[in-house]
């Protein structure tokens, strides 16, 4: 067993666990304006939550590629309703996708479980934010900003690149007192990579486990995906199911998921014929 607090609740990391994708943007790339208004945010909740859910990952920014950069006065109008609303209904471990301090503070005030960081508190004041938030804090890497990460990414070694880069920034936050044990990490499958990028590193997930860390994915209805099966966004659930398989036979526990419900099935199956070996 491998216990990591979420605010007020736990999850045990041994396990796989599906974080569900709640946009309360307009411009996501798959299901951008579907969850903006509260009550489309919170029917969306309950589906995932009755799909099996363990986290409900809430973002305000979209950070797809060529992404517009939002104020934080819109961050937090988008954001703090929401969040507020599924705590005060649902028993729920909400994530807050963010980069901004403020939307950091907060989300802590009003009950977030988790911290889901694009920019690993690269972002001013972000780190202090995060310190004082007490919460895990998930680092990913992204090459670039999203405005042009998509731009001619390269790497010298994308594993031993992105590797550095993460174990740099874990480094930064001890320094600024954010345990060790509170944080999580994502290679950031589709920022700032090619196609041959986000494969090596799904390939390779056993070596952010190896750090130490327990490790979060994020692929669902890529880029990738599309390019591999020739297929439009709508069409990706199996091609994304297919890549989460891989990632959680190296390590993955964490899966950051638009269809709750066939990751639940998929992983629960997987995870008890791993247990009878």
């Amino acid at each position: 067993m491998s216990l990591m607090l979420f605010g007020d609740k736990s999850l045990d990391l041994s396990l796989p666990h599906v974080m569900g994708i709640l946009n309360v943007t307009p411009d996501s790339f798959s299901d951008g304006g579907s969850f903006s208004s509260l009550d489309s945010a919170l029917f969306q909740t309950q589906k995932m939550i009755r799909e099996g859910a363990s986290i409900i990952d809430v973002g305000g920014e979209s950070t797809r590629p060529g992404a517009t950069p939002v104020t934080m006065s819109q961050e937090l109008d988008r954001v703090l309703p929401v969040l507020e609303a599924i705590k005060e209904r649902f028993d729920i471990i909400v994530s807050v996708d963010t980069s901004t301090p403020e939307v950091i503070r907060e989300s802590a005030t009003l009950g977030a479980g988790l911290i889901n960081d694009v920019r690993a508190l690269e972002r001013a004041g972000a780190l202090e934010a995060a310190a004082q938030a007490d919460l895990p804090i998930c680092l990913m890497h992204m090459k670039g900003v999203p405005q042009t990460m998509q731009v001619k990414p390269d790497y010298s070694s994308v594993v031993a690149d992105v590797s550095d880069y993460l174990m740099s920034r874990v480094v930064v936050c001890e320094a600024a007192g954010v345990e060790r044990s509170r944080l999580i990490l994502d290679p950031g499958i589709g920022f700032g990579k090619s196609l041959e990028h986000n494969l090596v590193l799904l390939s390779h997930t056993e070596h952010f486990k190896r750090l130490g860390f327990d490790v979060l994915i994020g692929v669902s209805r890529k880029t990738m995906i599309g390019d591999v099966l020739n297929l439009p966004v709508d069409q990706r659930l199996y091609g994304t199911m297919g890549a989460n398989a891989a990632a959680y036979t190296k390590g993955a526990r964490i899966f950051r998921v638009h269809d709750v419900k066939p990751h639940v099935e998929m992983l629960e199956l997987m995870s008890r014929i791993e247990r009878e070996v």
